[in-house]
């Protein structure tokens, strides 16, 4: 998806989320009056949650269940990956459909940060980082951006700029790699070749261009050496890696961010970010799969995606307190009506439904009937 270079930052600037969530409780019965309005059929809907495995999601779906009178059948993997292979089988599971999609990202309400989530099972009720899918795909970008942003060196002048540059950075043999954007930062010459100032032992001096010296008066002084840091913005580099290899979809969450991948090392909040990025790439692939496929032709179908905000419970908390923030929306109707609806206009149309529903499956209620029926059956001679 984020495939133009120039125009990542715009994608990812389009998810707004100030004043655009809403408690979970409160979002899926509006989700399922939406569908009611357009013409589902109650009691016949099957809704489908393409969630991450994190114990941190049983709560929406436990809702799901709750608002929509079943257990909703599972298009999700690990990262908040949807498994477009099981748009058959959820068909056939009922009549009308309802597939929501959410990436999710932890939040500590006490320190104000997102990408961790107090596990209240674990030993002292410890934080570990939420979702741990994708930090574990952002932390080799992280940790290599790190180090960039230290082997990298500045050395203003009084009327130029002078760049040291790690040797890993003008080698290109390396398998996965952050690449520099080199003719942005050092001159070349007329045949476009870089000659060095001087050359050290793990690295060579360049004289810098014209607008990245500009660039970095704006962080640094005259006469002043020191590591490039957190000026070493998004346009000046991006990631080299392979994913051929990737036969059987297990680094699709990396496809989805390498794109981005520049804006998500670089973010104040680089988890949010990456669940950001990957909940509009994810929409992107998945509705392309939904809208073609045949299984859900000539059906009522409402597929939602949005970001999972986890607020990390306290220790006395049951369950996490989630809310869920649209993204984007793909309508198809079975009299062949097809539409999408972005994020303003899906925000406002679920606004604009009643957040009550009548009928609610009362979950105990249907336990307790449960557990009463398990009884007579432990007398069947099987």
């Amino acid at each position: 998806m984020y495939n133009v270079h120039q125009n990542v930052q715009a994608s990812l600037g389009h998810f707004r989320m100030e004043d655009y969530w809403f408690r979970y409780s409160s979002f899926v019965p509006r989700l399922y009056n939406w569908c009611l309005d357009l013409g589902f059929e109650p009691g016949k809907i099957m809704p489908s949650r393409a969630f991450c495995s994190d114990e941190s999601q049983g709560y929406p779906i436990i809702l799901l269940a709750k608002h929509f009178g079943t257990f909703p059948f599972n298009h999700g993997q690990v990262g908040g990956i949807m498994a477009c292979d099981r748009h058959g089988p959820h068909a056939h599971h009922g009549k009308d459909l309802v597939i929501v999609h959410a990436s999710h990202v932890g939040y500590d309400p006490e320190t104000y940060t997102f990408g961790t989530y107090r596990r209240i099972q674990s030993v002292n009720h410890r934080c570990s980082s939420n979702c741990g899918k994708i930090h574990a795909t952002i932390n080799w970008y992280l940790n290599e951006y790190e180090f960039a942003c230290r082997n990298i060196t500045v050395d203003m002048r009084a009327d130029h700029c002078r760049v040291t540059l790690d040797n890993q950075y003008l080698s290109r043999s390396r398998e996965r790699s952050l690449v520099l954007h080199l003719e942005k930062i050092v001159e070349h010459n007329l045949d476009g070749e870089v000659i060095p100032l001087s050359i050290q032992s793990t690295s060579r001096t360049f004289m810098a261009t014209q607008t990245f010296c500009q660039h970095m008066s704006w962080f640094f002084k005259a006469g002043e050496r020191q590591p490039i840091g957190d000026a070493l913005l998004p346009e000046y580099f991006t990631f080299h890696t392979s994913l051929r290899e990737d036969v059987d979809g297990s680094r699709q969450l990396e496809q989805n961010l390498i794109g981005a991948m520049p804006w998500i090392v670089t973010s104040a909040e680089p988890m949010l970010t990456a669940a950001q990025a990957n909940t509009q790439a994810e929409f992107d692939r998945a509705y392309r799969s939904i809208s073609q496929d045949k299984n859900y032709r000539g059906r009522n179908l409402v597929y939602l995606a949005g970001l999972h905000v986890d607020i990390s419970p306290s220790p006395e908390q049951t369950f996490v307190l989630t809310k869920f923030i649209p993204w984007a929306a793909y309508v198809q109707l079975a009299s062949g009506e097809r539409y999408l609806l972005e994020q303003d206009a899906l925000f406002a149309k679920l606004n604009a439904c009643s957040s009550e529903n009548p009928q609610q499956l009362p979950l105990d209620d249907a336990i307790h009937m449960m557990e009463e029926e398990e009884e007579i059956y432990l007398h069947l001679p099987y």
